[in-house]
């Protein structure tokens, strides 16, 4: 890995906006989204437990969500110092060790808050807190081997999230129905973080983090993205459509076959296509899993 020369700190202590920068915002809609499905998919109803609602929400997205942000930049300063070299950290405006700080803090506050939800919930945090960590710490570092990293990242950002929102509404351990779509949902989203490391190709070649992409080339990444998403969503088609909600089992293929055209435009140029199809495919997809929750609430309600 080359030696990176970090600019020297300016401050002591980091501005507000540059610690919600680092947080970044942008980044909570995904967890915050799966625990919404996981909510809806409990069949509880909203206004029996929305105390417990706003204290998940806060827990999935600024707490959690938020703390991961903060261990991958520290870890990846850097990576980041190549690829993005205006983020908070290898800019310095983030200075000294306040980026670990920062996340030492945040993981503390995400226990205390998943303690009083309940034990379940406090379980699934601390899984996905130490997921956070070794997706980015040394030595484990699981993002720097490319079939582990999207795995950690999907079953952290999509399938503890979703399982989260059901168990602080249901107030216990979710059903096994929503155990599996959330499984299977998870799985999926291993193909999303593929392609969402198609925009650090050349930074992870340069300091050695063999991502799929690096690994396999990026058309073979590609297809193993598309396979890997599509597979699960036809499992829940068919789960949900055992299960009696038709309609829901409907959305869902039909989710699916228009993800399939998008697919073969982002086959035939996965580099630049990436990005298009992360704003359109997986769109498709996480409406899929919120279909999928108001399917489970049919069957759980």
């Amino acid at each position: 890995m080359p030696v990176v020369t970090l600019p020297a700190a300016t401050r002591r202590f980091p501005h507000p906006r540059d610690v919600l920068a680092l947080l970044k915002p942008v980044t909570w809609f995904p967890p915050m989204w799966a625990f919404m499905c996981g909510v809806v998919s409990s069949g509880v109803p909203l206004a029996e437990r929305w105390g417990f609602l706003v204290a998940g929400m806060v827990l999935a997205g600024p707490l959690v969500c938020g703390t991961s942000q903060a261990v991958n930049d520290w870890f990846d300063r850097d990576v980041d110092a190549i690829n993005e070299p205006d983020r908070p950290i290898p800019s310095g405006r983030i200075p000294g060790h306040w980026g670990l700080w920062i996340a030492c803090i945040g993981s503390l506050l995400s226990l205390v808050i998943a303690a009083l939800l309940g034990p379940w919930v406090l379980a699934a945090t601390v899984l996905g807190l130490i997921l956070a960590w070794i997706y980015s710490m040394p030595p484990i570092r699981a993002k720097a081997h490319g079939w582990w990293g999207p795995g950690v990242c999907a079953l952290a950002y999509e399938g503890l999230t979703w399982f989260t929102g059901a168990a602080v509404m249901a107030g216990g351990l979710p059903n096994g129905h929503i155990l599996a779509v959330l499984a299977l949902y998870a799985a999926g989203a291993h193909g999303i973080m593929v392609l969402n490391d198609f925009k650090a190709i050349e930074g992870d070649r340069q300091t050695g983090v063999t991502s799929l992409p690096v690994r396999l080339g990026v058309r073979k990444a590609a297809l193993v993205a598309c396979v890997t998403m599509a597979v699960p969503q036809a499992v829940v088609a068919g789960l949900l459509w055992h299960w009696g909600p038709w309609w829901a089992a409907a959305a869902v293929a039909a989710s699916l076959a228009t993800q399939a055209v998008l697919m073969r435009r982002l086959l035939s140029d996965p580099a630049k296509q990436a990005p298009w199809y992360n704003a359109t495919g997986t769109s498709l997809y996480v409406t899929g899993m919120l279909i999928a929750a108001f399917g489970l609430r049919a069957v759980t309600g």
